[in-house]
């Protein structure tokens, strides 16, 4: 089934597409639409503000946000770590992908598909 699953999640159309100007709210209702996940985003160790644009974080972190990169796309065969390294790396921002109640961080080895399938030790 694993390899089935994997397939599915290659050829899914289910993709999530990230753009600087849009509020960390709006970027966390639609990952958890699109793969039954919670995306966190973190200024420093703690949560930021749902308000927030990642252009607007910028400002309240050490990093640069590049409000003008181009957005990054993110599919359900993305490795949870890769995904999460996009966002440090596109935008300066730290992130956590965790179950879709909010309180299990997901394994950094598998991918966005089989977090959403629970397919990892709880």
């Amino acid at each position: 089934m694993g390899l089935i699953n994997n397939l599915k999640d290659k050829f899914n159309k289910a993709e999530f597409t990230v753009a600087p100007q849009k509020k960390l709210k709006t970027l966390s209702k639609e990952f958890l639409d699109a793969f039954d996940l919670q995306l966190v985003f973190y200024k420093g160790n703690i949560i930021a503000e749902g308000d927030l644009t990642l252009a607007a974080l910028n400002k309240k972190t050490t990093k640069d946000v590049n409000a003008k990169a181009d957005g990054i796309k993110i599919k359900g065969s993305t490795k949870v770590g890769d995904a999460e390294k996009m966002f440090d790396t596109n935008f300066g921002v730290k992130v956590q992908i965790k179950d879709k109640a909010g309180k299990i961080c997901v394994p950094n080895e598998i991918t966005i598909g089989q977090a959403a399938r629970g397919e990892y030790e709880r």
